[in-house]
């Protein structure tokens, strides 16, 4: 009996019980349903987690300004003035792998928030140079950014983000609009392109760019000499070569700021593709958990098929003995009940993918959490489905194969 008239057989046999066949395979399209779902969930966390890091910068180290203590009290990253604009430009022309060097200086309007008319908003200031945008990877979505001149000539000009569009010129046109900070007038020469949210929670947008040397003037405190900076953005040419440039980078700033081998860091450098690789690690565990978790339904299908089959044969054993009865072979049975159990894996294998995919683009769209639907996982739930029926089908049909003709006609 070839497999093509087994396959037959078994479908015609379970359409005998039509309601015990879909409540045989509730657990298999539970179990490939829930596992491609919970792989969607997963995998569309991990790409989230893995935007909001690139949207900090590629390839990206951060040098952080020290730390000091006071009073036996560490006050804490930032709070040491130890790098400088010199140290920025020294790492962009000394060290190969790096790209750009961009200092910034940064701190809120605490002596009176952004003023539009009479409107007004408090927001993050930051001075950059050009090479911010290029670290960063943040471009101008109107307008234009300002220049090495602006830089130079500590001309009074920003940028603004997304945010503090919505927030401070409501539905006017920003460009070329007069705003205060610390009652100083500039003027919005762009608007930043959209970032969203760090994987920090900070609103990337909530921010205004001036040029470094107009920063460290008017709005930086006058505590900070000028030439210092909260934090240089480095961008690294290559993503294989971030170990070695952070060692460079801090072998050179060590040696800038004439630091003894025994002294600590004066300074703290952050590397980004670091954070991403450890975040993705992560996401990719709690994917992998959720699928585990999600197969055990898989595996209580397939003991339900054996359950079902077992009572099918105990059910057909005056079928089985007079099929022996007249000719056929034990192997012939045996393929019969086993492709009977494969053909309950793989119809509620179809079924469960369906489910599967609904439920993924379910949760997407009520509980608006990203999914990313793998087709891998499709055809590994579905091949797994597939193994259930043979794993969990074998021993029925073994027993049935192995009945005496004799005893089976006899049997009542």
């Amino acid at each position: 009996m070839n497999v093509w008239v087994s396959a037959r057989i078994a479908v015609r046999a379970l359409r005998v019980n039509k309601l015990r066949s879909v409540l045989t395979m509730l657990g298999i399209i539970i179990g490939v349903g829930a596992v491609i779902t919970m792989v969607g969930v997963g995998a569309g966390a991990q790409a989230r987690v893995a935007e909001e890091i690139r949207s900090l910068g590629s390839n990206l180290i951060i040098v952080l300004a020290g730390t000091v203590t006071s009073g036996g009290v560490r006050l804490g990253t930032g709070s040491k003035v130890s790098i400088t604009e010199e140290d920025a430009w020294a790492i962009q022309r000394e060290v190969p792998s790096v790209h750009v060097a961009a200092p910034s200086v940064q701190g809120k309007a605490q002596d009176g928030q952004i003023v539009y008319g009479n409107l007004n908003w408090t927001t993050l200031v930051q001075g950059v140079t050009p090479e911010f945008f290029v670290a960063r990877e943040w471009d101008v979505a109107a307008g234009k950014p300002f220049t090495e001149e602006d830089v130079e000539g500590a001309t009074k000009v920003a940028l603004v983000g997304q945010t503090v569009v919505v927030n401070l010129f409501a539905h006017a046109d920003p460009l070329g609009q007069i705003i205060r900070i610390k009652h100083v007038p500039f003027t919005v020469i762009g608007v930043l392109d959209r970032k969203g949210q760090s994987t920090f929670g900070q609103d990337q947008d909530d921010v205004i760019l001036v040029p470094l040397s107009t920063a460290q003037r008017l709005i930086s405190s006058k505590k900070v000499k000028i030439g210092s900076v909260n934090s240089i953005s480095i961008k690294v040419r290559d993503p294989d070569a971030m170990k070695e440039a952070e060692e460079q980078v801090r072998g050179l700033l060590r040696q800038r700021h004439r630091l003894k081998a025994t002294d600590p860091d004066d300074f703290w450098l952050r590397n980004l593709s670091e954070i991403l690789q450890a975040q993705e690690e992560s996401s990719r565990v709690l994917t992998m958990l959720l699928a585990a978790i999600a197969s055990v339904s898989l595996l209580v299908g397939g003991i339900g098929i054996m359950n079902i089959m077992l009572v099918s044969v105990t059910e057909r054993t005056r079928e089985i003995g007079l099929r022996m009865a007249v000719g056929a072979r034990s192997r012939d049975i045996l393929g019969q009940f086993l492709v009977e159990a494969v053909t309950l894996s793989l119809f509620g294998g179809l079924i469960g993918v369906g489910v599967g995919l609904t439920g993924a683009y379910g949760a997407a769209y009520v509980a608006e959490w990203r999914t990313l639907i793998q087709f891998d996982a499709i055809l590994v739930a579905f091949g797994f489905a597939g193994t259930v029926g043979i794993f969990f089908g074998f021993y029925p049909a073994r027993k049935a194969s192995r009945l005496d003709p004799i005893e089976a006609l006899r049997y009542e």
